[in-house]
């Protein structure tokens, strides 16, 4: 067995769709897949108490997670396919899947503190990359790189519970279709059989329903595919590093709270939702925590219902892009800050979501958009509170945490349903130790400061 430092490794299988169960399929990249095409990958990390002993991990809960996950591979193949990225433009970036392409799985033990790990307070960041997987190495084949889209960690914390790690490159699915992944795959686990997935789950589209050549063009070009060589490699997270991550609880009484004010002050707002004054109050603590002079709040929209026509809930890929709200930083630092900040997230989205053309014609790269404003930091969400992220359930229970380890990769934020209550938000940030403790001190404010 191999060790590291805090992880020893237990056993790396390779995991398949169940043999003959999948044909060779290739997925053409849309502009919105080929926008994310050198991006960092996303990882993912579920937290469940199950306090058991690591040769009752190894005797029936491994052979469980990779017969389930063979079964959902069958019905989700393009987890276990890979990123072809072409290095001319004459034939089309893909997902491609061939007979006895598979999924990296890691299965380890960790002597880190579970519970501490599980906290809402500040950690140090480098502690959580020893549970998420790389995704494997890129190779260049004649004319193009084949690079994996998805790995697996299983760790055991031996009598206190097990995390589920995940690595995605961002080219294969955005959150909704990796929240109808997990929900067939965690019902596949509780059940034995995909019998109650096959009577009751969401299956997904694979047809390219996104049909846009022009931007498809202009994003390919702004990926600098030359970078694509034989020395390429993904973007990894390793230590040490000064950042420490911690999670924050806006309760429904507090939402509340923050909308009866913004409605007060702003009747005629014509947007005023949870998720507006949740992102508003969250942009006014990181300006008071980070010493930039203009700042971009970048907000993920799910465009699937928003196209014309509409593309269907269950179509496989990404589909989402980005409510920019650009404004100098002094602005939410006064009094006036939170209620600015909403009138400037709100009258944006209203925007957005009421021009049906909008969603397509504006997807130029943000570099271009933002050409005559160039903010000095990018502040993007993760995540959403429309998927209940702690229904994720193995048969082990609810999650005891969640954590969003690519936001580690740059200044973003992420919002998501709460442990407790899904009518609770719970906010993650990831920053420098003296930035947290500004954060924590606005944050514990409330609406003080702006009354």
């Amino acid at each position: 067995m191999a060790s590291l430092q805090v992880l020893t490794v237990l056993d790396q299988p390779l995991v398949s769709p169940p043999p003959a169960t999948v044909s060779d399929t290739s997925l053409p990249l849309t502009f919105f897949d080929i926008f994310y095409l050198r991006a960092p990958p996303i990882h993912f990390l579920f937290f469940y108490h199950l306090p058991v002993s690591t040769i009752q991990f190894t005797d029936t809960i491994v052979p469980n997670l990779k017969h389930s996950l063979s079964i959902t591979l069958q019905h989700f193949f393009p987890y276990a396919s890979n990123l072809i990225v072409f290095l001319d433009r004459t034939r089309k970036q893909e997902i491609r899947y061939v007979e006895g392409d598979s999924v990296k799985v890691t299965f380890a033990e960790c002597n880190l503190d579970f519970h501490d790990l599980t906290g809402y307070h500040p950690r140090d960041c480098d502690k959580f990359y020893h549970l998420i997987p790389l995704l494997g190495g890129c190779s260049k084949i004649s004319n193009y790189v084949k690079i994996p889209v998805f790995s697996l960690q299983a760790t055991i914390f031996p009598n206190c519970g097990i995390s589920i790690g995940m690595s995605i490159h961002h080219c294969l699915v955005d959150a909704t279709t990796q929240f109808s992944f997990l929900k067939a795959w965690t019902s596949i686990a509780r059940c034995g059989t995909d019998e109650s997935f096959l009577a009751n789950g969401t299956f997904p589209i694979y047809e390219r329903l996104v049909k846009y050549s022009e931007l498809d063009e202009i994003y390919l070009k702004r990926a600098k595919l030359e970078a694509f060589n034989k020395d390429y490699q993904l973007p990894k997270l390793s230590g040490p590093t000064d950042k420490v991550r911690a999670t924050f609880v806006l309760t429904r009484t507090f939402i509340n709270q923050l909308k009866k004010s913004v409605s007060n002050k702003l009747p005629t707002l014509p947007y005023v939702s949870t998720f507006t004054v949740a992102c508003a109050y969250t942009w006014c603590c990181l300006a008071k925590s980070l010493n930039v002079d203009r700042q971009a709040f970048a907000i993920p929209l799910d465009c699937r219902t928003r196209m014309d026509p509409p593309i269907p809930a269950a179509y496989f890929g990404n589909c989402i892009w980005g409510c920019e709200v650009i404004a100098k930083t002094t602005l939410f630092t006064d009094q006036e800050g939170f209620i600015t900040a909403a009138k400037l997230i709100g009258e944006n989205l209203h925007k957005m979501l009421t021009d049906k053309d909008g969603m397509v014609k504006d997807k130029l790269p943000l570099e271009v958009m933002l050409s005559d404003r160039i903010p000095t930091a990018i502040i993007s969400i993760a995540g959403t509170p429309k998927l209940k992220l702690y229904d994720i359930d193995f048969g082990w229970g609810k999650p005891k945490k969640l954590e969003r380890i690519s936001m580690d990769y740059g200044a973003s934020i992420s919002i998501d349903a709460g442990k407790e209550s899904d009518q609770d938000l719970e906010i993650g940030v990831c920053l420098t130790a003296t930035q947290i403790q500004d954060f924590v001190r606005v944050f514990n404010l409330g609406l003080e400061p702006y009354i």
